[in-house]
């Protein structure tokens, strides 16, 4: 039961991790393509929140219950999937970190532009730019983390 209870867990908390960065870039990429300055001012402030309180929190949740998983099932700690899966979360866990630095400039530099009632800086626009090339691999590293994590091929 109590394995039962921890992938149950480390599932939701998955959920939560993907589904808050899918809906904030979705929401974020579209509110900038917009641009409608109080909208990115609005989204953008949305978009920290969601990410300290559900990404956050599960960055935290996914590898302390992962390990545990782990450790009930007894599998090695050397199996490939699972040293793979290790290694792309770090690397979200990297992009991500540098992420939220970025969303917080775009949220301050959006609430300033929209206050004073004037286009966004170019400052805003290159940590757009820097926004997207993290969010890709990160993107793409959870991807993968999701296929190992189901199929254990190796």
């Amino acid at each position: 039961m109590e394995y039962l209870i921890v992938k149950w867990l480390h599932i939701l908390s998955s959920t939560f991790l993907f589904g808050t960065g899918i809906g904030s870039a979705w929401y974020l990429l579209f509110a900038v393509i917009s641009r409608n300055v109080a909208a990115i001012a609005v989204v953008t402030r949305i978009v920290v929140i969601a990410d300290w309180l559900f990404t956050g929190t599960t960055m935290i949740a996914q590898p302390a219950t992962g390990f545990y998983l782990i450790h009930l099932a007894g599998y090695p700690m050397h199996s490939a999937w699972i040293m793979y899966s290790i290694a792309l979360f770090v690397l979200a866990a990297l992009c991500w970190f540098p992420v939220v630095w970025l969303q917080m400039r775009l949220r301050d530099l959006s609430a300033a532009a929209a206050s004073a009632g004037t286009p966004l800086p170019p400052a805003f626009w290159r940590y757009f730019k820097w926004w997207i090339v993290l969010g890709v691999p990160a993107f793409f590293a959870f991807l993968g983390v999701f296929y190992l994590m189901v199929a254990k091929p190796m």
